[in-house]
């Protein structure tokens, strides 16, 4: 009976231990099809972690504050954006420039996730500070393999 109860009290603390390292992931994406992956890398690769997505910077910076005394949509702990450079209304960049400015937000890790592999955008993105810069793959499983990978890696992370 004691083992059972042990077992049990060990599989809780593991269960509540995996939910402690949950991450809370903002997708700041504007193109469906590039979503749509994420979201099926995700299921395909076992990442369990909440998927949350902008279509623009403005739009994540809405959901990362707080609004008229309301949590903000995207919870306060364990955050990671994946951000994609180009889209429209604010890009990439002029969203980390906003995003490292504001003294609630500048922690918050970064991993830029893009098809742009010019220099000026890395070197501009690494300069705001971001965690990482990958391409998307161009392929699904690859892409399936980056997720699953960058998962693993913010998983053993302690975040801000």
């Amino acid at each position: 009976m004691y083992l059972q109860m042990r077992h049990h009290e060990n599989k809780t603390l593991s269960s509540q231990k995996m939910q402690d390292r949950l991450i809370n992931v903002l997708l700041v994406e504007d193109d469906e099809v590039d979503v749509m992956n994420v979201r099926r890398a995700f299921k395909k690769g076992g990442v369990s972690n909440p998927l949350f997505i902008a279509s623009n910077g403005l739009e994540a910076l809405d959901m990362l504050k707080s609004q008229r005394g309301q949590s903000p949509v995207v919870p306060l702990e364990r955050r990671l954006i994946l951000l994609d450079l180009n889209m429209p209304k604010m890009g990439g960049i002029e969203f980390l420039q906003v995003l490292r400015a504001d003294p609630d937000l500048k922690a918050t890790p970064v991993v830029v996730l893009t098809t742009s592999g010019e220099d000026r955008d890395r070197v501009q993105a690494y300069n705001l500070n971001v965690a990482g810069y990958l391409l998307k793959p161009v392929t699904f499983e690859p892409f399936v393999q980056t997720m699953a990978t960058l998962n693993s890696y913010w998983s053993l992370c302690e975040m801000p």
